[in-house]
């Protein structure tokens, strides 16, 4: 099971994975409601490196991005959730817009995002300025957070018209 480091126990930590020639890998999301999709790109990114950290939006930041009725989970729950995978070796939370200033402070050795983000990766610049790598992973087709809270809330039977 991974671990939940604050900012500064994780930039440490990456100090000492660096010493030991381990090759970090960095991903970040709002990881919302965990699906299939989420599961297959992290195992994915995993398989890149010998370390996964999961940067994880802070429910401030989750609401600002994706609305007032989001998060679904609190982040205590998304981090726990998230560590229970075997691909995650570390999680950490951020509320910042993005998590450049987290990536920076880390510079792991692979950036990965999905696909959709091909328009802009937040960390790029400072990962590449370190002779690192950022990578576009392509998504699972038909799963997306969004999509699925909406097919729920289809899903529920409409309130009885009084008459």
């Amino acid at each position: 099971m991974g671990v939940l480091y604050t900012r500064a126990e994780l930039v440490q930590a990456r100090a000492g994975w660096r010493a030991e020639g381990k090759t970090v890998v960095f991903t970040n999301g709002c990881y919302d409601l965990l699906h299939p999709g989420h599961v297959r790109l992290l195992e994915r990114a995993r398989s890149l490196g010998d370390v996964l950290i999961l940067g994880l939006n802070a429910d401030v930041s989750v609401s600002r991005i994706k609305g007032p009725s989001r998060p679904l989970l609190d982040e205590n729950q998304r981090a726990r959730m998230a560590l229970a995978l075997a691909a995650v070796d570390a999680v950490t939370l951020f509320d910042e817009e993005t998590p450049r200033e987290l990536i920076a402070a880390v510079l792991p050795d692979i950036l990965v995002k999905g696909a959709d983000w091909a328009h802009f990766v937040a960390g790029r610049e400072e990962v590449e300025a370190a002779g690192g790598k950022v990578m576009l992973l392509p998504l699972e087709p038909g799963f997306s957070t969004t999509n699925i809270e909406k097919e729920l809330l289809a899903r529920q039977p409409r309130a009885a018209t009084r008459v």
